[in-house]
């Protein structure tokens, strides 16, 4: 583990395997830290924050920094990426591609830091001069998932770091291997020691002490809302910061005026493109009743053209499941659908292709014959099982859309503009994309609605999310007015 500039091991001396889901074998052997480990990486934040070099850079510096992150990033991209399909299972295709482009988070704050500025406040007190300034919180604890870890990861850490916090990272148990290469470049851009601190583990054992440790000042979570339910619970009893982006359950609205085969494409990257295991999965299909039974076979005419097979095979378009409990997760998901009675018009099961190997693999899933009470299209399955909803008009879709417990995001397909605008202005969810899915940028702030999240990442005003704000009162009086008056 990477602890206060060094590389260590566990307290404990224990490892744990990391699967390559392709091969359905260990690949990596991780540290297991426990209690004393994460409350090492907490002790080695704090001292970087209070003592050590670090309060010494101004921002200027810092954004430096990050931008010389960001071009070590940018030489290890591939290297990066490879990691990560062998720990999660992602395409090559994709993950080189987000490796590649995660660099722009720390130019985009490494520019910022240094754009961050107070205000001298026109106060209605005689003889007072009054400004603000916004100070880091202290330690940050970031619970990285295991779909994108180092994408999700530049999203929390480059804004945490531009804004002069010290950070513990701790990366999910099933893909920690990336977040430990990624230490190396942190070392090579020269940040001091402590600054950012890697402990790997189970959540029980590690995530659990650095949520409750009293010197963790904020905790950035992404992951589900059972999950984020309990860590948030768990943080409100030391009144930390949280920001969180949690489950989805997302609507993809079609209407019968859109460009219907544009509209397939969006369907199919929206719940197929990363094995459907992304919290911005357009995991439920609103179809115009006039075009149901058309569109739909479109759409099946292309899903069964996916090629599934070795995420690090270019022409892969279907990988597998990241680990053995999402994957038994997604079957049980498809067995209570067809409890629920709906219809497996494409796939409805384990994926048996001799190109899958003994992978954890399955068959892209289609159901129609879905009610929007089912269980299948209320709770997130985090897999590639499309539901299938058919609406009359624009009222009966945003009903339908709205009508979950999440709202991290929804699509909508149509040629209308005034239907554009109605749509995006009425459903609730953080993300609202039009004639487009799943299209995300650090300029852009995303998050959630409901359960699907607190706080936002990305855009320019997020990095307050790591900020506080004080007001300085500087009194130009040559007297002390009353004492006992509160002025």
């Amino acid at each position: 583990m990477f602890i206060g500039g060094e590389w260590v091991e566990a307290a404990s001396g224990d490892h744990f395997p990391s699967d390559n889901p392709y091969t359905g074998k260990p690949w990596a052997l991780i540290p297991r830290g426990n209690a004393s480990d994460a409350t090492r990486a907490v002790e080695a934040a704090h001292r970087a924050f209070t003592s050590g070099e670090w309060p010494k850079f101004n921002a200027t510096r810092r954004g430096a920094l990050l931008r010389k992150l960001g071009d070590l990033i940018t030489e290890h991209s591939k290297a990066l990426a490879e990691t990560e399909v062998r720990d999660n299972g992602k395409l090559y295709a994709e993950m080189s591609a987000q490796t590649a482009y995660m660099a722009q988070w720390y130019y985009y704050f490494g520019g910022l830091a240094d754009k961050i500025e107070g205000a001298v406040i026109p106060i209605d007190k005689p003889d007072t001069f009054n400004y603000t300034r916004h100070e880091p919180l202290g330690v940050v604890a970031m619970i990285i998932p295991w779909n994108s870890p180092l994408l999700l990861l530049a999203w929390k850490l480059a804004p945490a770091l531009a804004a002069g916090n010290t950070v513990v990272i701790k990366p999910s148990e099933y893909t920690s291997a990336s977040a430990l290469e990624f230490m190396r470049l942190i070392e090579q851009a020269g940040f001091p020691p402590g600054v950012v601190n890697v402990v790997t583990g189970f959540g029980a054992e590690v995530g659990t002490p650095l949520v409750e440790h009293p010197k963790v000042a904020k905790v950035a979570f992404t992951g589900s809302d059972a999950t984020g339910q309990k860590i948030y619970e768990a943080a409100a009893k030391g009144l930390k910061r949280v920001s969180m982006e949690l489950g989805g359950k997302s609507p993809n609205i079609v209407f019968d005026d859109a460009q219907l085969d544009n509209a397939v494409k969006g369907v199919i990257s929206g719940i197929f493109a990363a094995t459907g295991q992304t919290c911005i999965a357009g995991s439920r299909l609103l179809v115009q009743q006039s075009i149901h039974d058309q569109f739909v076979d479109k759409l099946l005419a292309l899903a069964k053209t996916a090629k599934m097979g070795n995420p690090m095979s270019l022409d892969t378009q279907v990988g597998p499941v990241t680990n053995p409990p999402q994957f038994e997760k997604i079957l049980g998901y498809i067995a209570i659908a067809k409890g629920e009675g709906a219809k497996a018009v494409l796939g409805g099961a384990k994926a048996t292709r001799p190109e899958c190997g003994s992978g954890w693999f399955v068959e892209p899933t289609i159901f129609t014959g879905v009610n929007n009470a089912m269980r299948i299209a209320q709770e997130e399955v985090f897999g590639p099982v499309l539901s299938v909803i058919p609406f009359k008009d624009e009222e009966e879709a945003i009903a339908i859309g709205n009508d979950v417990v999440f709202g991290l995001a929804a699509g909508v397909w149509t040629q209308n503009m005034r239907r554009a605008f109605t749509m995006s202005e009425r459903l609730q969810a953080g993300t609202i994309w039009v004639n487009t899915y799943r299209a995300v940028s650090y300029l852009s702030p995303f998050g959630g609605y409901k359960r699907s999240g607190i706080g936002r990442e990305n855009g320019q005003d997020m990095i307050y999310e790591y900020l506080q704000t004080k007001s300085v009162w500087i009194s130009t009086a040559t007297e002390v007015p009353n004492p006992f008056v509160m002025r």
